[in-house]
């Protein structure tokens, strides 16, 4: 399947909650979930009762869509949290909140996950002083991700960090944003990530 090229608004509609691929506008009175809380079509504002593999398949659509994926790379995520020790649908959130292109979004130093993507292609960051160009790179504890010195120059770039300097960090990063420095500081545990998903759904649908 090809890159979905339509409107990421109406991925949010599909999904009948915020999955916060527009930046501000997530957060402003022009969210279209805000103003259209049903999903678009033409038999969007009909309530039907989703159950069984419905169900299943919109909270892994849902997943997917909120960290930018395509069905073949969150498929392979999937089976390497099958692989883990623990709670396979536990591994699979910690994982998806690791990639590189997430934990520059929820530092702050991008406006959106597919903004983080595109900034970290475009080789504005570093970890632990090597290059960093792959958005699904995980990263562990004791990293650390820095914009390289050109970037850190950039005006819109330093505005974007700047305003972000009041956002809510979670607790398994610190920010430095006078160096513009990223640590982490623990890995994300179930309790860190607030996306409303019922993981184990998504591993009863993978497990058929």
């Amino acid at each position: 399947m090809g890159k979905y090229t339509g409107s990421d608004c109406r991925l949010c509609r599909a999904e009948r909650t915020k999955l916060f691929l527009k930046g501000s506008k997530c957060f402003s009175d022009k969210c279209p979930v805000e103003r259209r809380p049903y999903p678009p079509g033409e038999h969007g504002r009909m309530r039907r009762r989703i159950l069984g593999y419905g169900l299943q398949l919109r909270e892994k659509q849902k997943l997917k869509r909120y960290y930018g994926m395509s069905e073949r790379q969150f498929r392979l995520f999937f089976e390497r949290a099958e692989r883990m020790r623990g709670v396979t649908g536990e591994n699979l959130l910690s994982m998806l909140e690791r990639r590189l292109d997430n934990v520059v979004y929820l530092a702050g130093f991008a406006f959106s996950r597919s903004h983080a993507r595109q900034m970290i292609v475009h080789r504005h960051f570093r970890m632990n002083n090597h290059k960093a160009t792959i958005p699904s790179m995980l990263v562990n504890e004791g990293d650390v991700i820095t914009l390289k010195e050109k970037a850190k120059n950039n005006e819109n770039i330093k505005a974007l960090v700047e305003a972000h300097r009041n956002k809510t960090i979670p607790s398994w990063l610190a920010v430095d944003f006078d160096k513009l420095e990223i640590n982490i500081i623990s890995l994300p545990k179930r309790e860190d990530i607030t996306i409303p998903v019922e993981e184990h759904l998504i591993v009863e649908l993978y497990s058929k």
